[in-house]
């Protein structure tokens, strides 16, 4: 434990492609209590399993640079999400055209 506490900060996962800075305060082998120092208030300190940990650093400085540097190369996908959820919304719209006409077709209508 003394090696991962020497590392303070961590990355959380937020929601997909985004990931808050976390002050680790303490830690067990099985969670980790701290605090989110960006949040407009920060609160009590919150309890999560060591796995809710995406990655440490030693500072505060380094944990933001790693997670602007990965939203960059999340964004670097965007265009391509985009393609895939147009197709996929094609897709979608064919099966649901295919299935309103077996309806249809089986009712005589």
């Amino acid at each position: 434990m003394t090696n991962q506490i020497a590392r303070p900060w961590a990355l959380m996962r937020h929601h997909a492609g985004w990931a808050d800075v976390f002050l680790i305060e303490s830690e067990t082998a099985d969670s980790i209590t701290g605090v989110y120092p960006d949040r407009e208030t920060v609160g009590p300190p919150v309890n999560y399993s060591v796995r809710a940990v995406l990655a440490r650093f030693e500072t505060l400085e380094a944990a933001r640079a790693a997670r602007e540097g990965a939203v960059l190369e999340w964004r670097k996908h965007d265009a391509g999400v985009r393609e895939a959820e147009d197709k996929l919304r094609v897709a979608e719209k064919a099966r649901e055209d295919a299935w309103l006409n077996c309806l249809k077709g089986a009712s005589g209508a």
